[in-house]
């Protein structure tokens, strides 16, 4: 290792213990669907590669992140096996696909045609007035009893059973890393975590008396379902009373869960959080946001609702990036090597500079880069030494050489956020351009 790496590849893969305290290693992974569950597969084979993954602790997940998360917390066995498991399951398995063929939509759908057949069909008789009724009562009845008539968070929880765990529970997830799926609770507006043997919500832990939950035999897949509810387009997961401790609790309250992307879209709330069950000491935090492009005019109410909740989302984004990332310098010392689909691998190095340039980089990681003290005091002057000095202290010339073409690197970042195989080209790119950040960032920001 100290061969092929060099010196600072070894000391990464040293056991993370100094001065006889053992740190907490923590790894997020952001929402995004498919394009986050691929994503984080590079994220995962470039720690294998370095020896790290197995220090990991605490894997927090966030929806599409849940997915490849929770696969991973429940196999073993090689790592070898499990990507391949899962760059099949990615490239093969539809989530959508499957419940637009289950009975639930199949159903909802006839009955839907049924109203605008007979809608039109009143109109060539002498009933003509009468037709916008039917239309009228499917449209209420469809306001009125959506989720009953059109329960999509289950056909999906059967699909992620059917396609990755296999009527697993949370006790059957491995004790290390501790996994923790984060979903948003519409009734607290708090986040939702599940564990192997907790789950729950702070307003409840807190509450008099306190409400606990049954967290062993929760199936896995609900979590996940609960973890990547997109509001608008799925209903919100319930917990049902066999997961009440005391099931009188179930008459006080009503989680309703959805994508845990609204709350926390990076999964690293709960690692950088002081005094939180998961929070840790060294991070690694994998975002497989694709940004926001510029789009087009708005022609109509239902693109500018997207649109603006794109913005909402992208604003929680950047609160959280610079909650986690800036303000953790002054705060908690905590050294983060952050990732995210959207950067250009080659930006990497002057983003170091920058972060330095804005006091956003730790002394303990600015004295492992080994820059001269003129360097650290004014890095805008130095640029041009720092970044060479990098280049080669990290061995980029290595990395770059793996680095994504144009074309490539658009493929992987204009894959949308959806339940969808991907293709071959997709998978590739999204790994192979995760495993390349995954590599520089832990080098530059991990000491």
């Amino acid at each position: 290792m100290f061969k092929k790496y060099g010196l600072f590849i070894f000391h990464l893969t040293m056991p993370i213990i100094s001065s006889g305290v053992t740190y907490r290693f923590g790894l997020a992974l952001s929402g995004g669907g498919y394009r986050a569950a691929a994503f984080h597969l590079g994220t995962l084979r470039k720690l294998e590669e370095l020896g790290l993954l197995s220090k990991v602790d605490v894997l927090s997940t966030i929806s599409g992140g849940s997915i490849t998360g929770a696969a991973y917390a429940l196999h073993s066995g090689s790592y070898a096996i499990f990507h391949d498991f899962m760059a099949a399951a990615l490239q093969r398995c539809s989530v959508i696909g499957y419940v637009l063929r289950s009975k639930v939509f199949i159903r909802f759908a006839l009955g839907l045609v049924g109203f605008l057949v007979l809608s039109g069909g009143l109109l060539f008789t002498r009933w003509a007035p009468l037709s916008v009724l039917p239309l009228g009562l499917g449209l209420w009845l469809i306001l009125r009893f959506q989720f009953h008539l059109l329960p999509i968070s289950r056909e999906i929880e059967k699909a992620y059973n059917a396609y990755f765990f296999q009527d697993r529970t949370l006790g059957s997830l491995k004790e290390v890393p501790k996994l923790a799926i984060g979903s948003s609770n519409l009734e607290t507006g708090r986040p939702f975590t599940f564990s192997r043997h907790w789950m729950g919500d702070s307003t409840y832990t807190y509450s008099e008396p306190a409400i606990r939950f049954v967290a062993e035999t929760f199936p896995i897949a609900r979590a996940v379902t609960a973890s990547s509810c997109v509001p608008f387009a799925f209903d919100p997961v319930s917990i049902t009373p066999p997961f009440f401790k005391n099931p009188e609790d179930y008459k006080r309250i009503t989680p309703q869960l959805i994508d845990g992307g609204v709350y926390d879209n990076q999964g690293i709330q709960k690692l950088t959080q002081p005094k939180n069950r998961f929070a840790c000491d060294l991070i690694v935090a994998s975002d497989a946001g694709g940004g926001m492009d510029f789009a087009g005019n708005y022609r109509n109410t239902a693109a500018l609702l997207l649109r603006t909740v794109d913005l909402f989302m992208n604003r929680i984004k950047n609160v959280q990036m610079a909650a986690s990332l800036f303000q953790n310098v002054a705060s908690r010392n905590t050294p983060i090597a952050y990732l995210s689909l959207s950067w250009e691998l080659s930006k990497c190095i002057p983003g170091f500079v920058t972060n330095m340039a804005h006091g956003n980089v730790l002394p303990q990681v600015l004295a492992a880069r080994q820059l001269l003290p003129a360097w650290i005091e004014h890095p805008k002057e130095n640029r041009a030494a720092i970044e060479e000095h990098l280049r080669k202290q990290v061995n980029y010339a290595t990395i770059a050489a793996r680095d994504l073409t144009p074309d490539r690197l658009a493929l992987a970042s204009g894959v949308q956020t959806n339940l969808t195989p991907l293709t071959p080209h997709q998978f590739n790119a999204l790994v192979q351009h995760a495993e390349n950040l995954t590599e520089l960032q832990i080098k530059l920001y991990l000491p």
